[in-house]
Formats: structure tokens, C-alpha cells, sequence
């Protein structure tokens, strides 16, 4: 038996309005996740514990089958790890978007999470730029993908209290800066950074073009080195993943899979699903289990475009479980799950019990006769359970 876990980043939603009280994935239409549902055994998973934050982290681990209140460090370790960043006992990983800060009259506003959805190209350059004039051998900028990069400083604080950008969007900035012990060192390299990217060329050039420039960091999601127990030793199976964020490539990593670059896989609205999908059948003709992260629902959510959401949600299903589903033959069992929910009207992370189906060829179940949406399954499993459930049956 081989395995696939489909998981559409934020894809759980609100109800709303405009759709006579359905929610996107309500909308979408997904004709292969909602046979998986119907012909499948559904149920909800709380993949956020009681007291944690409702991020792709902490999620992402319930998903892969680790209790986040037991492994849990931090979300830029995590994401350190997926970038082969070697971290010390003593370090603090920082995750360090960056962001466009919008100055409005006695005002700093967060203007957007994403520096304007900045290229991979462009982040880079300013990367480098933030490595020369505020590095050092304490503080070490390393670039990512996107908006999403690593800041590590040698022997640092992990204590203090810092905010997701994106769950301040459009909000004045000064209330959420960092507060604690080492928040005034932190503070401060934000503010250097933004002395440094503000006349970069790279910023210069998006302006004229009509783009916001990404025009500071923003330092948040700090932790220490993770460990985790490889999923070989606590399943028995040897597994791949295929993802284009790090913090996904990093549960990967901890985990113990492999995780290859997937060419045209961007992490946002614009990804190459078949890409993805294709990867994804190459990688079970020599693993066990195979995971595929989709980021789309996610950014289109944060930008609170609901057209993009079901676009993106139409676009997994036709060209991910889809393609997967007619092409990996008949010894499959599928599980469709999204990490949390994202609703459009939040443009943030919500933690509660989300869907998921799980489906296996020629094994006909009572499932969800609403197919797969947030009124799927009633009994609740914790990520551990769902994944031996999953797994073992």
C-alpha cells in the first residue's frame, strides 16, 4: 500500500454572505475530493492545541503525526531546517519576512506581510544587502523563498513576545513590536533594516513600476533548535514531501523526508500544480508516503481575495488529487486535509476542528453525502490519531 496526504494550506473558511451562507470550499467545485468524501471516511482533526498559535507550524506537525505540545519549538527553526541552516543549542532562529511598512500621520502601518509579494530574485538582493551593512557574527541573515526568509542570532533570547505580520495587516505597528526580554535588540535591527532597503535599488525599480516596496523586515516566530523522532522509527514508513515553502520542507527535514525542488513551485497564488502532482508520482515509485503542500488557499485568504480561494481550491483538486488519483494506480490510500481554517474575513489563521477525508480505491465507505467541506465528519481526532487512523486503519 502506498499513501498520499493532499493538504490545502488555510482552505477551511466561514461561511459568507455573498454565497447564501456556503464557504468557498462549499463552492468550489471539486468533484475528486468530494467523491473521496462521499465514498470515504471523513472526520475533523484539531490540529491547533488548546494554548497554541494557530499557524501552518503548529498544524503542519499535527498533519505529519507529532504532538506540537510535545516537539514544538518555535516556527523559525522549523523553517531553518528545511533551509539546511545549522543552528546551535545556544541560537535563536527568527523567521524574517519582509514587509511593506506604510507611514500614515502619527502612524506606522503594516501595509502588507509580503513586501507586495516580492520575488525570490528581488528578496535576495536585499538579503544581501541586510548581510553586509547589519550582519555580523552574532546576527546572520540567510534568504528563502519569496517573502520568507531566516535571521539567526548566535546566543540569543527566545523569551520575548513577537506578532505574525499578517495578522496585523493594515494595523499601526507600534503596539506589536517586540516586548520582553531581548525585544530591544530586535527592535532594533528592524529599524536598521529599514534605513537599508528603503533606498535600494531593488525598491526603487518596484516603485516605478507601480509596486510596493519591501521596505523593512518584520522578526517574529523565534525558537531554539527542533528535534523530532524520524517518521521511519515512529510509523514505519519512509516518506517525501513535496512543498515549495520551508517551514513545510522543514517539518520534512526533522521528519526524516525527502523533499526535493520542485521546478514552478512558488509557494503562492501562482504555483505549477501539475508540477507539484507529477513530483508527487515520481516520488511513490520509491517511498511509502508521500505529503503535497499547497500554499495557494492560504495567500489568496490573507489577501482576503475569495475568487482566488476557490480558484486555488478548484486547481487542487482538478490538478493535484486529480491527476494523482487516475495516474497512481490502484494500491493508493489517499487523505485530503487542510491544516487549519483561514477565513477571508479574518485574513488570518483560525484554530479549530478541520475536515478531512480519508479514501482508498475500490474500498467503498459511509462517508459525507456533502462531500468534502467543513460540514464533513463528526467524530474529532488529534493529528496523532488521524495519521495512525490513516496509516493502520
Amino acid at each position: 500500500m502506498k499513501y498520499v496526504v493532499i493538504i490545502g494550506d488555510g482552505m477551511a473558511d466561514f461561511p459568507l454572505s455573498e454565497f447564501q451562507g456556503k464557504t468557498p470550499l462549499m463552492v468550489a467545485e471539486t468533484p475528486y475530493m468530494d467523491m473521496m468524501a462521499r465514498d470515504g471516511v471523513c472526520g475533523k482533526v484539531v490540529t491547533i492545541p488548546d494554548g497554541m498559535p494557530p499557524g501552518s507550524d503548529v498544524a503542519g506537525m499535527s498533519i505529519f503525526g507529532y504532538n506540537p505540545a510535545q516537539y514544538y519549538t518555535g516556527r523559525a527553526p522549523i523553517e531553518a531546517a528545511g533551509m539546511a541552516i545549522e543552528m546551535r543549542e545556544e541560537d535563536v532562529a527568527f523567521r524574517c519576512n519582509l514587509v511593506y511598512l506604510e507611514e500614515q500621520p502619527g502612524a506606522v502601518l503594516m501595509g502588507d506581510y509580503s513586501g507586495g509579494h516580492i520575488t525570490t530574485e528581488e528578496a535576495g538582493l536585499l538579503i544581501d544587502a541586510l548581510s553586509r551593512e547589519i550582519g555580523s557574527k552574532e546576527f546572520l541573515f540567510f534568504p528563502g523563498v519569496g517573502y520568507r526568509h531566516i535571521m539567526l542570532w548566535r546566543g540569543g533570547v527566545d523569551t520575548m513576545t513577537t506578532t505574525p505580520p499578517h495578522d496585523i495587516t493594515k494595523q499601526p505597528i507600534d503596539a506589536y513590536l517586540p516586548q520582553g526580554t531581548g525585544a530591544e535588540t530586535i527592535a532594533m535591527i528592524m529599524e536598521k533594516s529599514r534605513k537599508v532597503l528603503k533606498g535600494h535599488v531593488v525598491n526603487k525599480e518596484r516603485e516605478k513600476a507601480g509596486k510596493v516596496p519591501a521596505n523593512s523586515t518584520w522578526l517574529w516566530g523565534q525558537g531554539k533548535k527542533a528535534r523530532f523522532p524520524s517518521f521511519g522509527d515512529k510509523y514505519g514508513l519512509k516518506g517525501a514531501t513535496v512543498a515549495a515553502v520551508d517551514l513545510i520542507k522543514g517539518i520534512s527535514a526533522l521528519v526524516g523526508f525527502d523533499a526535493p525542488y520542485v521546478e514552478g513551485a512558488t509557494g503562492y497564488l501562482d504555483t505549477d500544480y501539475g508540477a507539484k502532482a507529477r513530483k508527487a508520482l515520481d516520488l511513490l515509485q520509491t517511498h511509502d508516503i508521500v505529503y503535497v503542500h499547497i500554499e495557494a488557499p492560504d495567500e489568496a485568504s490573507h489577501n482576503g481575495n475569495v475568487e482566488e480561494k476557490i480558484k486555488a481550491i478548484e486547481c487542487i483538486d482538478k490538478e493535484v488529487v486529480g491527476r494523482i488519483y487516475e495516474e497512481a494506480g490502484d494500491r493508493v490510500r489517499f487523505l485530503i486535509v487542510t491544516d487549519h481554517a483561514t477565513p477571508i474575513s479574518m485574513k488570518t489563521h483560525y484554530a479549530c476542528p478541520v475536515p478531512f477525508a480519508i479514501y482508498e480505491k475500490h474500498g467503498r465507505s459511509a462517508g459525507c453525502s456533502t462531500g468534502y467541506d467543513e460540514r464533513a465528519g463528526e467524530k474529532i481526532f488529534t493529528g496523532e490519531e488521524m495519521i495512525e487512523f490513516f496509516l493502520k486503519g
